[in-house]
């Protein structure tokens, strides 16, 4: 039974253009998975306020990103698509398509449909499982296949933030670094309204949920808050670090009402005691993008220095490395294989 893996990731815009990014911003932030309000709300929210206010930022940092290639996001996918394809045998076959943007999930699914792919496998690159990723490619992905006609068994990738090969990848990423050249590690994740978090185990307010210092309670499973504070544990026991050697934080605010502590916060904190050397993961990311490139690797790092800092490095993404795409293979056969 020839089986079809589709990689999902999120998007980026087709070029670093006002029209691309509005684009790309109005399917992203209409999503219901990412901006969970009311659709009136969030309608006028979003295409009313955000985008109008945000688009030529948007666009300019869009525009220090690019590359000759386009896209580091969906030019690294694509690399990673090729070399994984690489490893599959009988006629199976390695397909990537963006939650939002291109290359698209619908023109992905017509291709696996007209192959005859008897078996699907959803693959969200994405290793803590949130609503507004997981949750809402294999939606997106498990609704085309419905309205394709697409008659065939498929499974999914739940997450992977625990799996032995995904730690052993990032660790290896984080040991083309001297650690002992560094006061600090921070470990920065992509960060989540609160209210995200409180809608994995309703009734249990963050603030009494010790899932930060207790491991993996049984409400937390699929909480993006336990599962990021459980990477970080680890990945530090791998690397060796103490508790005190390093610091969970999230990145990529969009208030105050999001998940802290926040990572720009964090960083200028641990100036201020002294710390003037870190070196910053960023496990939510398995390919590098905006958020990593540029949010951490530019604009914080300017602001670090300007404030004293004397090194900020970022530990770069799992993006195409070999070690990650054999990992990757196991994560899939282990997961999907029945």
């Amino acid at each position: 039974m020839k089986t079809a893996i589709l990689l999902l990731n999120v998007g980026s815009p087709d070029a670093p253009t006002v029209p691309a990014v509005r684009r790309y911003l109005t399917q992203f932030l209409n999503d219901k998975r990412v901006i969970d309000l009311p659709w009136l709300l969030r309608k006028f929210l979003v295409n009313a306020i955000i985008i109008p206010f945000r688009v030529k930022n948007s666009t300019k940092l869009y525009l220090r990103l690019w590359t000759k290639k386009g896209s580091p996001l969906i030019y690294l996918t694509e690399e990673l698509r090729a070399k994984l394809e690489q490893k599959q045998k009988d006629g199976d076959k390695v397909f990537a398509a963006m939650r939002y943007g291109n290359p698209s999930i619908k023109k992905a699914l017509k291709e696996i449909k007209s192959e005859g792919f008897k078996k699907i496998i959803l693959v969200p690159l994405f290793p803590q499982h949130a609503m507004s990723t997981t949750e809402t490619a294999v939606a997106a992905a498990e609704k085309r296949i419905k309205k394709l006609g697409i008659k065939a068994e498929v499974k999914s990738v739940e997450q992977f933030y625990d799996h032995p090969k995904f730690l052993e990848s990032f660790v290896k990423q984080g040991q083309k670094y001297d650690l002992s050249k560094y006061d600090h590690v921070i470990f920065s994740y992509h960060g989540l309204p609160n209210r995200h978090i409180e809608k994995c185990h309703p009734g249990i307010n963050l603030a009494v949920c010790n899932c930060t210092t207790a491991g993996i309670p049984e409400h937390g499973k699929k909480c993006y808050r336990a599962t990021s504070y459980e990477t970080s544990r680890l990945l530090a026991k791998q690397l060796n670090l103490k508790p005190e050697d390093y610091t969970v934080s999230y990145q990529s605010r969009l208030s105050k009402n999001w998940l802290t502590p926040f990572t720009d916060v964090t960083l200028d904190e641990k100036l201020k005691e002294g710390k003037k050397k870190i070196l910053v993961f960023a496990p939510s990311f398995v390919t590098d993008c905006l958020e990593t490139t540029l949010e951490i690797g530019v604009e914080y790092g300017d602001e670090f220095y300007k404030n004293g800092g004397e090194k900020l490095q970022l530990v770069e993404s799992l993006n195409a490395e070999d070690h990650w795409v054999e990992a990757l293979n196991e994560i899939i056969k282990d997961q999907t294989t029945a």
